[in-house]
């Protein structure tokens, strides 16, 4: 093989294919030929790098050169500036202003406080490359432990490890582990659960689409440890690129007999295949899971008993989110002790987040347990876009709850989490501004809940949808007095009486608001205000007459035509006609439309004339 001088690495995650990477790499392939460079650029495609909002990004090496937002129209000057001058183009480099220009990926601060095991080979090989995989360790672990360990010491080191389900429940591993392995039955299954539905998590997608064959040996490896013989990666059907991903790597390991029979010439065999989830949030819990495979209806079903005794058509198996099957081969290679020295007491090793919201840096993050929320968000997240003030932080997507400022300081781990009302979950971080109204946003996640419940119990199928009723009283005008406490009773009554996790956890994100930002719910109910401005049944728009310029903007952008007015008597909205839509705010010249909260005064007696009619005619 002929020795390239520059490799060029070229993200190729979902987020960065749809922002155009494929056509960058196709323009430098065009490129390169016309200028008989081809022989010594070695063009490679990798899953995500991490920094999404930097997206496309490139990497070359030998120099470690990180460039960012990349353009089709880039590919030229890259060419001839950089690998003919030898001349970095410094305007597409990550900088902070003009003090300070970051030359490779290790200064960036994203980076820094990252440590990687999950995500060791993400966005640094190329996926679709078994000779790759293995060219970094790929597949030794697997190797020595069918060919020097029992299945007794592998659930041993991982109970050693301390390493805890990735998933949400944050349930021990090697436990889980251990039940499967002393279960009885004719056989054993493993799944590996990558069914990832959280609203802002991308965890799960970009592992399987950059480092498939880690997850593969990760499955094979718990397969080993247990007993099992069969495998199936449950995968949404969302996620295209990592079914291929992982298909191709379930066929390249069965033609390099990594997969079949006799592995590594020893007793131990073992296949796998893909399924495809038909888009319900509800099958990430392993029962329904569990049920979508065998090809019922994915609903959830009472446990015990549990699916590592009683599972897949009635068999032990064992179900392990995908984060969880990417730590194995680096704990197999490294060591218990290794992977325990990083994170907490009881929270040990990494973890992988997609952080997103109103954050600089947006993307697929691995810290270890124990960060705090303040390193998280500021230092490896750059701090708030357009430097507002931070007020709250949702984890644990749909199932999680909001933490504030007065959390900042707060551990990132399983007990630390729970205590302040929120959780881990798989991993999704929203972080939020103070424009965001914390009612709206709970709501958000409330409507979530109730449209993908499966509707088995009554306590998630009923009681979220009241829960979801009253809030849309609140957030349009119509909250009443004992609203909040009624939300605090049906929330705790629906998490002690439903069936899986999806009830026992959707009112998390209505109860730690209430917990955290009860002020914002009163002024709803009590004021009709929305103090964050977001409600719009709570605002009104009024032109300051004294700043209007008599222009007709305004009147001319109304869909509905309540602004009228003229160059003498300037212009005015009759609330009662306003849809607030804001295209008032938008277009005026001068900034003489103002929103502001609350129901103006006119609409309020027009609502209470309507309601004295009624009662007279009652």
């Amino acid at each position: 093989m002929v020795h390239k001088r520059i490799d060029l690495l070229i993200c190729c995650g979902s987020g960065c294919i749809s922002a155009g990477s494929l056509k960058i790499k196709k323009r430098l392939k065009e490129i390169l030929e016309e200028k008989d460079m081809a022989h010594e650029v070695n063009i490679i495609e990798t899953g995500c790098m991490g920094p999404c909002d930097f997206g496309p990004v490139l990497l070359v090496y030998p120099e470690g050169t990180f460039y960012k937002k990349v353009t089709v129209d880039d590919a030229l000057e890259i060419v001839e500036e950089h690998f003919l001058k030898g001349r970095p183009v410094k305007r597409l480099m990550l900088s902070e202003g003009e003090q300070k220009t970051y030359a490779t990926k290790k200064e960036i601060p994203f980076y820094k406080r990252q440590v990687k095991v999950a995500l060791e080979n993400c966005g640094f090989v190329d996926p679709e490359s078994i000779e790759e995989y293995i060219a970094l360790s790929g597949y030794e672990a697997l190797g020595v432990a069918v060919a020097e360990k029992t299945p007794e010491e592998c659930v041993s080191l991982i109970k050693n490890s301390g390493l805890r389900g990735r998933g949400g429940g944050g349930f021990p591993t090697g436990l889980k582990w251990e039940f499967v392995l002393n279960a009885s039955g004719t056989s054993k299954y493993v799944i590996c659960n990558g069914d990832e539905g959280d609203p802002g998590a991308f965890m799960d997608r970009s592992l399987l689409e950059g480092d498939p064959h880690r997850i593969l040996e990760g499955m094979a490896l718990a397969a080993y440890s247990v007993g099992a013989s069969k495998g199936f990666f449950y995968i949404r059907a969302e996620y295209p690129l990592a079914i291929e991903r992982i298909k191709k790597a379930i066929k390249d390991a069965k033609e390099f007999g990594i997969l079949g029979d006799n592995i590594f010439g020893s007793k131990f065999c073992f296949d796998a295949e893909v399924r495809t989830g038909a888009g319900a949030f509800v099958c990430g819990e392993e029962t329904a899971l569990i049920a979508s495979i065998e090809g019922k209806r994915g609903q959830p079903v009472q446990k015990p008993p549990f699916p590592a005794i009683k599972g897949l058509w009635g068999q032990p198996t064992l179900v392990n989110n995908v984060e969880t099957l990417g730590n194995l081969s680096t704990i197999f290679r490294k060591g218990a002790d290794w992977f325990a020295s990083y994170g907490t007491e009881k929270s040990k090793g990494t973890k992988v987040f997609a952080l997103t919201g109103d954050v600089k840096n947006t993307g697929l993050v691995e810290v270890p347990m124990g960060i705090s929320l303040k390193d998280l968000i500021f230092e490896v997240g750059g701090g708030i876009v357009g430097d507002k003030k931070f007020k709250a932080v949702q984890l644990g997507g749909p199932s999680g709850g909001c933490l504030t400022s007065d959390h900042l300081d707060v551990s990132i781990d399983y007990e630390s989490l729970s205590e302040k009302g929120s959780m881990m979950g798989s991993g999704g971080v929203i972080v939020m501004d103070d424009s965001k109204c914390m009612v709206n946003v709970a709501k958000f996640f409330l409507e979530f809940s109730v449209e993908e419940s499966c509707g088995k119990c009554a306590p998630c199928r009923l009681g979220l949808k009241v829960m979801y009723e009253i809030l849309e009283r609140i957030t349009s005008g119509h909250g009443e007095e004992g609203d909040i406490e009624k939300l605090e009773s049906l929330g705790n009554e629906i998490k002690s009486l439903s069936l899986c996790g999806l009830g026992q956890t959707a009112p998390n994100p209505v109860l730690s608001t209430i917990r955290y930002f009860r002020n914002e719910y009163e002024a709803h109910i009590n004021q009709k205000s929305c103090p964050a401005k977001i409600c719009n049944d709570l605002l009104h728009f009024e032109i300051e007459k004294d700043k209007c310029i008599g222009c007709s903007l305004c009147a001319r952008k109304c869909p509905v035509n309540c602004i009228s007015g003229s160059r003498t008597e300037k212009y005015e909205i009759f609330q009662s006609d306003c849809v607030k839509c804001g295209n008032c705010v938008e277009v005026c010249p001068v900034n003489a439309v103002s929103k502001l909260a609350g129901i103006h005064s006119t609409i309020i007696s027009a609502q209470k004339n309507e309601m004295l009619s009624d009662d007279l005619y009652d």
